[in-house]
């Protein structure tokens, strides 16, 4: 039996794959999808690259899988695929989005694998913080709500930017603390299961009226700083 976590490099993904590591799923390979559509409603798109360096950090087989076309019939057909040849569960991010969620569902179910979604249904920001509290270092990297600025892309997402989204989102126009929404998207360049971080070597910020994203053009992994055991 083989556990397959989907997973594109943003937090809710990584940290889905963490939790069912640590639930009695250990996952054995992280899939990525990777749609020709720059804008697809199903899938993750910055910087797919880098979850085989978030692979290798974590000691995970990591497969990529194609996406033929860029319409949903080819979105789903690439899915059905990436599943295909195994009975085992299928780990996904999904908070809040029924459109990806209906779509993982009936395609997993068609496949006679069991989908588990840890995150499902928790209120957004409790899955931030959680995220933000179990030591990932999570960066962002795309943009597309107005109240989100492009001097954001870049930062890393800890408590003090949570309770700043929570305040623009109050203050302007209302999104998904979470990004569920694609309200904006991100990168996990650390987590205290990845024997290496990912080290961000050269980037470059692509903007269009209502997107900002930060591209990463070269990556590498870097050992951790040692933790000495000061009470010795």
């Amino acid at each position: 039996m083989t556990v397959t976590a989907l997973v594109s490099g943003g937090k809710d993904s990584v940290y889905s794959a963490y939790l069912a590591d640590t639930q009695g799923w250990p996952v054995d390979e992280l899939v990525t999808l990777r749609p020709s559509d720059p804008d697809s409603m199903m899938f993750h798109t910055p910087n797919l690259d880098l979850v085989a360096l978030q692979a290798e950090a974590w000691g995970k087989r990591h497969r990529a899988v194609p996406v033929e076309g860029r319409d949903e019939a080819a979105e789903l057909a690439a899915l059905s695929a990436a599943l295909s040849g195994s009975a085992g569960p299928v780990v996904v991010g999904a908070i809040a989005s029924s459109y990806q969620w209906a779509r993982v569902l009936r395609v997993s179910d068609r496949l006679g694998r069991r989908v588990y979604a840890p995150l499902w249904r928790v209120a957004p920001g409790l899955v931030v913080r959680e995220e933000v509290a179990a030591g990932l270092d999570i960066r962002l990297v795309h943009l597309s709500a107005e109240p989100l600025t492009p001097d954001l892309l870049g930062r890393r997402l800890d408590t003090g930017l949570v309770d700043e989204l929570e305040r623009r989102g109050r203050s302007a126009r209302s999104f998904n603390v979470a990004g569920e929404g694609g309200e904006y998207e991100t990168l996990v360049v650390d987590a205290p299961f990845f024997a290496r971080r990912i080290e961000l070597e050269s980037t470059h910020v692509v903007s269009a009226p209502s997107t900002a994203r930060l591209v990463v053009d070269r990556a590498h992994l870097k050992p951790k700083p040692v933790v000495r055991d000061e009470a010795r």
